[in-house]
């Protein structure tokens, strides 16, 4: 099978045709999720690399991507740089079965209510810096990278690599942490969006849904910083959103609503409007590629922790709507703890060189 040649390559020491394979197999589980063909072609690490060059020309950062791809019997990263060597290492003790177990802890300690303003996620939090940062920490140094993007494999995609601790700082405290799909399926061009506008709709009120009272609050709040317009409950709609669209192009979509990536196929996962669902496998319809939205965010929703299938639909948002970047979080956060955070991300993004630097 596919994922037996890509691990003869890694255990063969031909990391260059691992690595390209390893992108087109995860390429191809989101292509699989969606029941769309995103793309066949197979990216060299060259290609990575002259990519990354590109980005760290145009915004003065150093950026990099670990690759994490889990066996049965070890856990292989690798690093890749806009310049320098590809650094392959193996984890033994980050087997399939020790890994998934502290990641299921780790997010387990991190979402139970009752652990909340404790530590007890700390430790899995510190095996888990060890196992993937760890081993690749020195070269992470060495060519002092300040930005890192995870490309993940099935099962390591739904939990918070910001939140890993090195047993001082958390990664995030350190890097500017995102996650990619694959090299193949992300589209990697620098996009300035200090100047964009943006069109800001929410909910408050839901039929069926908790209230979000802080909604009003955070659209105001980011009206205030950014030129656009914005929508509240009865405003809120598909063809609102579409009519919008067609006057002008906006170059973030922020929507302030209940979301839910849900366990099995992709229409089982929603986005909420004020009248109506819109399914993860409906997203495309609304052509946010076409003039393309560069930052699609979602506040307010939710990721059914450990389900394969639901990581698919976070991970691939930004894939399947068509967008450069999407934020959006894994689970629920208290309404105010969102209007702080999203207040604080957009007034970062005026000034900040890259998205994930802003975050």
């Amino acid at each position: 099978t596919f994922r037996t040649n890509i691990g003869r390559n890694f255990d063969g020491g031909k990391i260059s045709e691992a690595l390209s394979l390893l992108d087109k197999s995860l390429s191809g589980e989101f292509s699989e999720y969606f029941g769309r063909n995103f793309s066949e072609q197979l990216i060299s690490q060259e290609e990575i690399q002259t990519k990354l060059a590109g980005i760290s020309a145009e915004t003065s950062t150093q950026p990099s991507i670990i690759y994490l791809f889990s066996r049965p019997e070890q856990l292989d990263l690798v690093l890749i740089t806009a310049s320098g060597a590809v650094v392959y290492q193996k984890v033994p003790e980050a087997n399939r079965e020790q890994l998934m177990k502290v990641v299921t802890k780790f997010r387990e300690e991190l979402t139970k209510p009752g652990a909340r303003k404790t530590t007890s996620y700390l430790p899995y939090a510190k095996q888990l810096y060890q196992w993937i940062i760890g081993p690749l920490e020195p070269t992470l140094k060495e060519r002092k990278i300040d930005t890192i993007s995870f490309i993940a494999d099935a099962g390591l995609r739904g939990f918070p690599f910001a939140a890993l601790h090195d047993g001082k700082q958390f990664l995030i405290e350190n890097y500017s942490v995102n996650l990619m799909p694959s090299v193949t399926l992300t589209d990697t061009r620098y996009i300035d969006v200090r100047n964009v506008q943006v069109l800001a709709m929410g909910a408050s009120l839901f039929s069926e849904l908790a209230p979000l009272p802080a909604v009003p609050a955070e659209i105001a709040s980011i009206s205030r910083d950014w030129p656009g317009i914005s929508f509240l409950n009865d405003g809120f709609t598909l063809e609102n959103l579409r009519r919008q669209r067609e006057s002008r192009p906006f170059g973030i979509i922020h929507l302030a609503t209940h979301g839910e990536f849900r366990p099995g196929a992709a229409n089982n996962s929603f986005i909420q409007f004020w009248n109506s669902r819109l399914q993860l496998n409906q997203l495309r319809d609304l052509r946010l590629n076409n003039p393309q939205v560069n930052l699609l965010v979602l506040s307010a929703c939710r990721t059914a922790v450990g389900d394969e299938k639901a990581e698919l639909g976070f991970g691939g948002l930004a894939v399947q709507s068509g967008v450069q970047t999407a934020v959006a979080s894994l689970w629920y956060v208290s309404d105010e703890g969102t209007l702080g955070l999203m207040s604080e991300f957009y007034h970062q993004l005026r000034t900040a060189p890259i998205k994930a630097a802003a975050l």
